[in-house]
């Protein structure tokens, strides 16, 4: 996907969210309730059979069951001495690996790729570049509790960054985890992770990191697709120091699961002010997403 197309996909955005293209054919009359579907213990459901409210929730869920395809793009504002727009689009395939009835694998990639602006004079950056691949990979139960689940597992950053200014060279990794509560409507929870390099330079320029995330998530799902919520990406560079050290955010988004034919696709869109960011960090972000779903 080129920057080019990044509009494009902004338009077909709004568009889905705006006009609400058609669920299915039994979607036609709003009164008929979502058809609840049965599957054998520990294997998810045809993305084609799920009703799209079903197909929300399961996406809401870090953890959740369901293969998918996101791209997502982040318009961060004010970036830089020059107060320049960057665009990050994160390409995110996630694929679940059935262990057995009782134990699932839920792997996550992700794969920046950034548009920069000049940080002329104060840096040298290039226009465009890939970033780091982010993988993890989550062991989760396969049926919830009380409505809670919960996964651990590893995260690896691998140094596929095309330029310095992009990202370390050096491989790194460390723990994740996630707990999630799906209750009636509600789908809420936090995943975490903290990646430190394997070796690599230290001080100023230097190849080594030791990162932290934090994504709390509160989303409620009206039916018919539609949903509402929050899910801020905190992070902390702890080689940092004060407030250069954190970004936190706030904000919200709302989103809709909509069929494209018998194909189901995810439309969210979402803005977040950082009230805590370091200098020469984004102001706010606006967050749009596209999500082919198997």
């Amino acid at each position: 996907m080129t920057r080019r197309a990044l509009p494009t996909v902004r338009f077909l955005l709004a568009l889905g969210l705006c006009t609400g293209l058609p669920l299915a054919a039994s979607a036609q009359s709003p009164a008929a309730p979502e058809p609840e579907v049965r599957t054998r213990a520990g294997v998810a459901p045809p993305a084609s059979s799920a009703s799209a409210t079903e197909l929300a929730k399961k996406l809401q869920n870090p953890i959740g069951d369901l293969y998918s395809f996101p791209f997502q793009s982040n318009t961060n504002f004010r970036v830089g001495p020059n107060n320049g727009t960057q665009e990050i689009l994160n390409i995110q395939p996630v694929i679940p690996i059935h262990v057995n009835e009782d134990w699932n694998i839920i792997t996550r990639t992700i794969l920046p790729l950034v548009w920069n602006p000049s940080f002329q004079p104060f840096a040298d950056t290039v226009p465009f570049g890939s970033g780091p691949i982010t993988f993890s990979a989550f062991l989760s139960p396969s049926k919830p509790v009380n409505g809670w689940l919960w996964a651990v597992g590893p995260v690896l950053q691998i140094p596929t960054a095309s330029d310095r200014s992009l990202g370390s060279p050096v491989w790194g990794g460390g723990p994740t985890a996630a707990l999630v509560y799906m209750g009636g409507p509600w789908v809420a929870g936090a995943l975490a992770n903290n990646v430190w390099s394997f070796g690599g330079t230290s001080g100023r320029g230097g190849t080594q990191y030791n990162n932290f995330l934090l994504q709390p998530f509160v989303n409620y799902n009206f039916g018919e697709g539609w949903y509402v919520g929050t899910a801020p990406i905190i992070t902390a560079n702890w080689l940092e120091r004060g407030s250069n050290a954190w970004t936190v955010p706030v904000g919200a988004q709302v989103g809709r699961v909509i069929r494209l034919g018998r194909l189901p696709v995810n439309l969210l869109a979402g803005a977040y002010y950082n009230v805590v960011r370091p200098d020469d960090a984004a102001t706010w972000q606006l967050r749009t997403q596209v999500t082919l779903i198997f």
